[in-house]
């Protein structure tokens, strides 16, 4: 085998991971060992997975390098990630809620993610923290598409068996088998509302308390929405389920602003016709807003700088704004020192030859444009405030040296200075 065998990683129901390099190119990777039954051969998950990966060509999905396959094993050789989301909550965030910034940039990639995925009709199924990755310049990674699908019209029947529990929508735990895209949106949602409170939204200990969980929150749905969701799949069977009132999000996550709380309402439908797409989604307020989020923590000392991604730009002077920044030579801020094992989260990226960029051209332009108009607004509000700082000392100088002129003064017939009545003015 080309590639050496470092240290153990984790291992999983079907496979042993393990850190390892290149032996031609140094480069370091991920060795996803899977060992084959002499019966059963090749498990039907690693074939999934190789065959889905070889076409997903994304900034935010986890890139397939290689295969190897031999008598006794299979090996395939993915690029390397630092960590995942989960080791990354507990290690930076506080009590594993993440800093405003950080959880909009982890959010969009995970959305950007999901809608290259659906765009390209394959269904993920286990979006969870643990799969996604992130590597040393602040990218978010979909990984371990060992349950992933690909899916057609008519949607195809699935197994009800996908998606960890507390990840798991609701249409799945009531047993559809016709279930769409929407299972990985509401798979997002639970993890965006996890990076800002720091634990999981719903932890139910089977699908049945999974389901009182959800309802708990978002309220048990009317009849007419539970014979609805029946209807597009038959083969759910419908049960009596306790009557819970819906609770506000602001209740749940208390330090969320408004526009997070909209969009997590929105990933977040019992419905799944209502949810809204991933695509939708990356087009939402809480991403297209100047306005930077405010809730929760401020970055702590050895954790991710605040991120400067390049989310949309909702002005119509963008295209000025992106002439203007093609014009400008482009710096890279994204050097990160030897040794270091600080992530950075940076404006621009640098992507290795013929790799699609998450963001395109105008994008980048935009974001690095109104990065330049807040550094410019920030330089003039702090001239405006030497130069008020300036006249004002100046002022007080001038007013020091008149008291000092008129107290020298004697006005005529007055010995001892001007009359009382006259000193408060004169002063």
């Amino acid at each position: 085998m080309n590639y050496i065998q470092l240290e153990k990683l984790g291992e999983g129901t079907y496979a042993t991971v393990y850190k390892g390099r290149s032996r031609t190119t140094n480069e370091i990777v991920a060795l996803k060992e899977i060992h084959l039954d002499a019966e059963e051969g090749t498990p039907s998950t690693a074939i999934r997975e190789i065959s889905l990966m070889k076409e997903l060509k994304h900034v935010n999905i986890v890139r397939l390098h290689d295969v190897i396959h031999t008598e006794t094993k299979l090996v395939l050789i993915f690029e390397y990630c630092d960590q995942d989301l989960k080791k990354y909550m507990d290690q930076h965030g506080d009590r594993g809620a993440l800093d405003p910034m950080t959880v909009r940039s982890f959010m969009y990639q995970l959305l950007k993610g999901t809608s290259f995925c659906h765009e390209n009709r394959v269904l993920h199924r286990d979006l969870k923290p643990q799969n996604l990755l992130i590597n040393r310049k602040g990218e978010l990674k979909l990984g371990d598409f060992g349950l992933a699908r690909a899916f057609g019209v008519p949607v195809n029947t699935f197994s009800n068996e996908v998606v960890t529990l507390w990840y798991r929508a609701p249409d799945v735990l009531l047993g559809s088998r016709t279930y769409n895209t929407s299972i990985d949106v509401w798979s997002c949602g639970c993890i965006f509302a996890e990076m800002i409170s720091g634990v999981p939204l719903f932890r139910g200990r089977d699908n049945q308390d999974q389901l009182l969980h959800i309802m708990r929150i978002v309220g048990t749905p009317d009849d007419r929405v539970l014979r609805k969701i029946a209807t597009d799949s038959p083969e759910i069977t419908l049960k009596q389920y306790p009557r819970y009132p819906k609770i506000s999000f602001a209740q749940v996550l208390p330090k969320a602003p408004p526009q997070a709380l909209d969009l997590l309402e929105r990933l977040l439908q019992f419905d799944p016709a209502k949810r809204i797409t991933a695509t939708e989604a990356l087009s939402h307020p809480y991403f297209t807003s100047t306005v930077s989020p405010s809730y929760g923590p401020s970055p702590t000392p050895g954790s991710m700088p605040p991120p400067q991604f390049n989310f949309p730009h909702p002005h119509p002077h963008a295209q000025q704004q992106q002439q203007q920044q093609q014009q400008a030579p482009q710096q890279s801020h994204n050097a990160i020192p030897p040794g270091s094992s600080q992530i950075a989260i940076t404006p621009s990226t640098v992507y290795p030859h013929g790799q699609q960029p998450m963001y395109n051209t105008q994008d980048a332009a935009r974001m690095q444009a109104q990065v330049q108009a807040q550094a410019q607004a920030q330089a003039m509000a702090q001239a405006q405030a030497q130069a008020q700082a300036q006249a004002q000392a100046q002022a007080a100088h001038a007013h020091a040296q008149a008291q000092a002129h008129m107290s020298q003064q004697v006005a005529p017939g007055y010995p001892n200075g001007f009359p009382a009545q006259y000193q408060q003015h004169a002063r």
